[in-house]
């Protein structure tokens, strides 16, 4: 059972969402605005806010930075739009998982079961990982924070724990089903969902996909990290000692 705000201006929409919801156990509260949803999430404690992009007062978008500015509540956004550069805003912009509309309820039950198994599984982390080093790559896991020759890089959530994951593991390719179910917490979903990141990642790295560094893709087997040609430090993995 999970507290759930639907931000949803569509009344016909909304109560369906609501009895639905609260027939699969959930606990729901709902608002038709996003100055009101502002103010739920800053009076009550949410595991995930669903959240409509066609809002009355503020577009979705511009509500989801504001929500990011108070919360870490995982954000699922509703939307009609569907080409790939909304979705790389929206994910840019702070949203956990995004559904197109129309969607059934079962649909949205996967994806919030999914963004909370993730939220739940963060928060009960024993210890984080030891700082990692591939190349001039540098992945602090307690602090959240990511260098490339020593400048600091500005990333999102997903793809700081993107970047960790890969990081973690260098030189391995890791499957994309692997990536799914470690990083996003799901078993199944869009390889559009990785693309997407792997895109942003690969500009804050200053690489491409045709003209890669750090990030390799194999198409059909899945993705690696590992360092450049021209990296001058060696690969420290996790728990290892680096040489003195």
């Amino acid at each position: 059972m999970a507290s759930v705000l639907v931000v949803e201006d569509d009344q016909f929409v909304r109560s369906a969402l609501i009895r639905q919801l609260t027939d699969a156990s959930h606990t729901v509260r709902s608002v038709g605005t996003a100055l009101e949803a502002l103010r739920e999430v800053a009076h009550f404690r949410f595991d995930v806010v669903v959240l409509d992009l066609g809002l009355p007062d503020l577009d979705g978008s511009e509500a989801l930075k504001m929500l990011r500015g108070i919360t870490d509540v995982p954000v699922i956004v509703a939307t009609a739009r569907d080409d790939e550069t909304e979705i790389v805003r929206l994910l840019n912009a702070g949203a956990d998982d995004y559904l197109t509309k129309p969607f059934s309820v079962e649909h949205l039950s996967a994806r919030m079961a999914a963004v909370l198994r993730r939220a739940r599984a963060q928060g009960g982390e024993a210890a984080p990982s030891p700082v990692i080093r591939v190349g001039g790559l540098t992945v602090d896991p307690l602090r959240r924070q990511a260098e490339l020759d020593g400048v600091q890089l500005d990333l999102t959530r997903r793809e700081f724990d993107l970047l960790a994951f890969l990081a973690g593991r260098p030189g391995v390719v890791v499957p994309r089903r692997e990536l799914l179910a470690e990083v996003w917490q799901q078993s199944y979903g869009d390889d559009q969902t990785i693309d997407v990141h792997l895109s942003w990642l690969r500009r804050k790295l200053g690489e491409t996909a045709a003209r890669p560094r750090y990030l390799h893709t194999l198409r059909g087997v899945g993705v690696k990290l590992e360092p450049p040609a021209d990296a001058a430090g060696p690969v420290h993995a996790p728990g290892a000692e680096p040489p003195r």
